[in-house]
């Protein structure tokens, strides 16, 4: 997948929250498994950015380029990190907290440049988003980030806001993906139209209904899958592109594998009946 911005974003992506001390190792079997694309948050409340850097680091030492990974961290605000633990000077403007905290992201993660600079959610209001937002723009301008998104932004309106009001557009929108949203479908929409990448998070853990369900079981069964490959192969056909977070070899596997199969124009329609 090419974004608006020429970025290439891999179809799904690993993610690494919550894994803390594990994270340089998952990280590192994540790339060794086939995994191009890693998601990260300068929030050390839920990511041990480090870590992964650390993992990289280990791939890039046995011959992998920098090129291959697409590599997105996020702008964390204060009301989102632990106050032990704040990776910017609190007190500062938040163009200060924004460049601060990039700038730890490149020192953890040991890269020149992310591929996607995301703000973590949006502000309290729309004036600080902004402000952020051009914080972001600047390190954009600098060529440190090669492209903004922004996650967690589950009113539409909000989106539309910060589309229409920014210089440099969005190009990723990540949301939990989840039925008390109604998964996104306006959000959704709405990215299509305007060359977003949709990027979905919690897609297995929030939707077990949807993983038993008849007609999962049974394209599971006829592509000699399980149903989360399904659900996330039809994610990958209708251009969301997912997260998985797991920390089994095995998953992993299985989640890179679903490219192996794909499915017909009615089955996708089915399964959007769902979603």
């Amino acid at each position: 997948m090419i974004s608006a911005y020429g970025v290439i974003m891999p179809q799904i992506i690993y993610g690494t929250a919550w894994k803390q001390e594990r994270t340089a190792a998952l990280v590192e079997q994540a790339i060794s498994l086939g995994f191009r694309g890693i998601d990260t948050g300068c929030q050390p409340k839920h990511y041990h950015e480090a870590g992964v850097g650390a993992g990289i680091a280990v791939c890039l030492n046995k011959g992998l380029e920098r090129s291959e990974l697409y590599l997105q961290t996020k702008f964390t605000s204060l009301n989102g990190q632990d106050p032990l633990r704040i990776p910017y000077d609190a007190k500062a403007s938040l163009a200060e907290q924004v460049a601060q905290s990039f700038q730890a992201s490149l020192k953890n993660l040991q890269t020149p440049y992310l591929d996607c600079l995301v703000l973590h959610s949006p502000m309290p209001n729309p004036q600080q988003t902004l402000a952020v937002w051009q914080a972001m723009t600047d390190i954009f301008h600098s060529g440190a980030a090669r492209q903004l998104g922004i996650s967690n932004c589950y009113k539409l309106q909000d989106l539309e806001a910060l589309y229409h009001a920014s210089e440099i557009k969005p190009a990723v929108l990540q949301n939990r993906f989840y039925a008390d949203s109604q998964y996104d479908r306006g959000i959704r929409d709405f990215c299509r139209q305007h060359g977003i990448a949709y990027q979905s998070f919690w897609t297995l853990s929030a939707n077990p209904h949807i993983l038993a369900d008849t007609l999962l079981q049974t394209l599971a069964k006829q592509y000699q899958r399980n149903a989360a490959q399904v659900l996330f192969r039809y994610l990958t056909q209708i251009g969301i592109v997912p997260l998985t977070g797991t920390a089994s070899a095995k998953h992993m596997a299985e989640d890179l594998a679903i490219f192996e199969f794909e499915l017909t124009g009615d089955e996708c329609a089915a399964l959007g009946a769902l979603l």
